[in-house]
């Protein structure tokens, strides 16, 4: 009988427990829902309920951990309060209708390490406190109508593996610290307004597989230095109005798998990387 006893004991108090948080990532959760018109999403969120049970939120030691909510028919803003989740390490609102600026709270956030507001409808600059999200490795804001230039703080994120911009309204030049992003293995700001030569910091990134900018206003020659990224597997340059052909750049890269140009607005002189140059 003691052991029938001490084996439901075992059984009640081994039960997965939810465990809810701190108020104020609750209340940031609930502005989060109130404005971008959460009786309206796809999934719904049951306030009453604990929010461990909240449909894409995850909890840890009573902290909010991550927030997955694409495809889910968001729209209107994304509240400031957001910056109230001090332990969000994955913020992914992409696929929805969100629109307005980066709310400054978001900047608070410097345990994420995944941020992805792709595919929505977000405007205004890409705030210099950018800088402030020091774990970040995924930032992917694509397709969005984000204006203004890329900030240089941006070369503060030295974590960073993906940076997606592409599909903007950005403008302005590639900043040189884009080279201190020496873990990056995807840099994309196809289809944006940028132009100017591009920077020779970007042979630092010797991690890089994959460089997509086209669509843009480019000029000048490809830095030598470019050759220095050895693990290229996908180079996308068309559209630019750069100075020479580059026909046979791919050559330079062992891994190249994908390579696209536009030689339309090129001398007919076929460009020759050299690393020791």
């Amino acid at each position: 009988m003691k052991q029938l006893i001490l084996n439901v004991f075992l059984c009640v108090f081994s039960l997965p427990i939810l465990a809810d948080v701190a108020p104020t990532q609750k209340q940031a959760l609930i502005d989060l829902y109130k404005s971008t018109n959460g009786e309206n999403w796809n999934t719904k969120w049951d306030l009453k309920a604990d929010v461990a049970s909240w449909f894409g939120v995850t909890v840890e030691n009573e902290n909010v951990t991550e927030l997955k909510l694409s495809f889910n028919n968001l729209s209107g803003r994304i509240p400031q309060s957001i910056g109230t989740l001090s332990q969000l390490k994955v913020l992914d609102l992409s696929f929805n209708s969100l629109e307005g600026q980066l709310p400054q709270g978001l900047f608070n956030l410097n345990n994420l390490t995944s941020l992805k507001l792709f595919s929505n409808k977000l405007s205004g600059s890409l705030s210099p406190k950018i800088s402030k999200l020091v774990n970040l490795e995924y930032l992917e804001l694509f397709n969005n109508n984000l204006s203004g230039v890329m900030p240089e703080t941006l070369g503060d994120l030295n974590k960073l593996k993906v940076l997606i911009l592409s599909s903007n309204e950005l403008s302005g030049k590639l900043p040189k610290s884009i080279g201190n992003l020496t873990q990056l293995k995807v840099l994309s700001v196809f289809d944006n307004n940028l132009f100017g030569v591009l920077p020779s910091s970007v042979g630092n990134l010797a991690q890089l597989e994959e460089l997509v900018i086209g669509n843009n206003a480019f000029y000048g020659e490809i830095p030598n230095e470019l050759a220095q990224c050895t693990q290229l597997k996908t180079l996308m340059i068309g559209n630019n109005a750069f100075s020479r052909e580059y026909a046979s750049l791919y050559q330079r890269f062992p891994h190249m798998t994908t390579f696209e140009y536009d030689n339309s607005t090129s001398k007919g002189t076929i460009a020759t990387l050299d690393t020791e140059d």
